[in-house]
């Protein structure tokens, strides 16, 4: 009787501290050891949250919600708009903004639409390993999504680019479901940079607001120089890594199904979460915007902390009151706002006294930082990772696994990032290094020639791919 009881207190005591924990554990906890952003990497997020929301806007001229500031778009820099009926369920609604002041080519994309039945199929479209991608794994339906969206857009973006004398810059910006689209539109720019004439890597950002967890932990890090994702407190979604189709099929037990999810990735370990190379993360380099402490009631002046984590990104999820209001655009587009007074603020100050709290500082620049995760990646045994010591032309090598399941063979080998663009001239045959014929590259045929590698490295279609996925 004694040793039963004893065991009872043993696991009553287990359990009471697991408990502890996750109710003690706040969203600031995750950037902790990270350094502040400069206002030069915040600048741009508050704008393109007003894109975003220009996106929900019916008439740019007398929006619903008029932004922070009275800071309005400039409607004559809007050259389309595609609302849902456009898109046919394959991609959520967008719009392309053409920005002379800040010289950027926009293509921003709403977020989820709980009344849409399409953007849930599009969720629904994928199921964990489906998908590999660029030496890695993506989610499918938003892959698929990004390719549609990319043979829609590919030619208006490379006139637009050309047109402005080649020195804009290309941002695909997002917020929850279009985040992901975003950043896998990104991915397949980067390595297919012919396809917008040449674009140089330094010209292609993304920006993806309360990021999806869409791309495996390589890839999040690989691109972590092209790629920022903004997360506000504690948001859900860019913590859970239940797949996205498993989410919002629970969406009206979401609080259940966060606390299910707490409770079982508590008993997965840290390494295995690491050598899994299906686990889906949140794309690039973080900003963690925080404006809430610990046993502290209201929001606080928000701070922006930065860095590209590897192990432990965003992998503990907060039970808090705010997780799904900290996921909404709004908010971000509030907090970011403030945020960026706050640092530029601060920086306009002269400081002639050392400061009462000694905070963390950056020591590295951005491009040191990145090649330092990737370096950590590698140490950490990560699948598919890449050390920036390899050759220039590495090109990603595919899973050799004998176990791998045959569903998981769907590959799409792309040029190494500092590849340099080849035009359909320079390849042998008059064919591009796609294998496809020269002049315009429909991105769907893209998809079917790039699903497999004979074993002497040419291209070959897939016969068994089915007509849905090459539509």
């Amino acid at each position: 009787m004694s040793v039963c009881c004893g065991a009872e207190c043993f696991v009553a005591i287990g359990c009471l501290r697991w408990l502890y924990k996750r109710c003690t554990y706040v969203g600031s906890d995750d950037s902790a050891t990270w350094p502040p952003a400069t206002s030069d990497e915040v600048e741009p997020i508050p704008h393109l949250c007003r894109i975003i929301l220009a996106v929900y806007e019916t008439d740019l001229q007398n929006p619903r919600n008029p932004p922070l500031g009275g800071y309005r778009l400039n409607p004559d820099y809007v050259i389309k708009r595609v609302t849902y009926q456009q898109t046919q369920g394959r991609a959520p609604p967008y719009l392309i903004y053409l920005d002379h002041s800040r010289h950027e080519i926009v293509l921003a994309i709403r977020g989820l639409n709980l009344r849409k039945e399409s953007d849930y199929k599009l969720l629904l479209n994928n199921r964990l390993g489906m998908q590999m991608f660029d030496g890695g794994y993506v989610h499918h339906g938003l892959l698929k999504s990004a390719l549609w969206l990319l043979d829609q857009e590919s030619e208006e973006l490379k006139k637009l680019w050309l047109d402005n004398g080649r020195c804009y810059k290309i941002v695909f910006v997002g917020h929850s479901l279009g985040s992901g689209v975003a950043a896998l539109m990104t991915v397949i720019v980067v390595n297919h940079r012919d396809m917008i004439g040449g674009i140089s890597r330094e010209l292609v950002r993304c920006y993806a607001l309360a990021p999806a967890r869409c791309m495996s932990l390589n890839l999040a890090v690989k691109y972590a120089d092209v790629i920022h994702s903004v997360v506000l407190q504690d948001d859900f979604l860019p913590r859970t890594a239940t797949p996205l189709e498993d989410i919002f099929k629970s969406i009206f037990c979401l609080p259940c199904l966060i606390f299910l999810v707490c409770l079982r990735d508590t008993f997965i370990p840290e390494g295995r979460k690491l050598r899994d190379p299906r686990r889906l993360y949140a794309p690039g380099r973080i900003y963690h915007i925080v404006e809430r402490k610990f046993c502290r009631c209201g929001r606080y002046p928000p701070e922006v902390r930065t860095a590209i984590p590897v192990d432990g990104r965003f992998e503990h999820i907060v039970l808090s009151s705010h997780a799904t209001a900290d996921h909404a655009i709004m908010w971000i587009h509030r907090e970011a706002e403030k945020a960026l007074n706050l640092l530029k603020e601060k920086e306009s100050e002269t400081v002639t006294t050392a400061p009462k709290v000694q905070k963390f500082s950056r020591l590295k620049s951005i491009e040191d930082e990145h090649k330092d995760a990737l370096e950590r990646a590698v140490s950490l045994n990560i699948p598919h990772a890449v050390s920036t010591t390899e050759d220039d032309d590495y090109e990603p090598q595919e899973s050799t696994s004998d176990n791998e399941d045959e569903t998981f063979a769907h590959k799409l080998p792309l040029e190494h990032k500092n590849a340099e663009p080849r035009t359909p001239i320079e390849e042998s045959g008059n064919t591009s290094s796609t294998g496809l014929k020269p002049g315009r590259t429909k991105w769907n045929d893209l998809v079917e020639k790039l699903y497999e590698r004979t074993d002497s490295g040419k291209l070959k279609t897939r016969k068994d791919a089915t007509t849905g996925d090459a539509q």
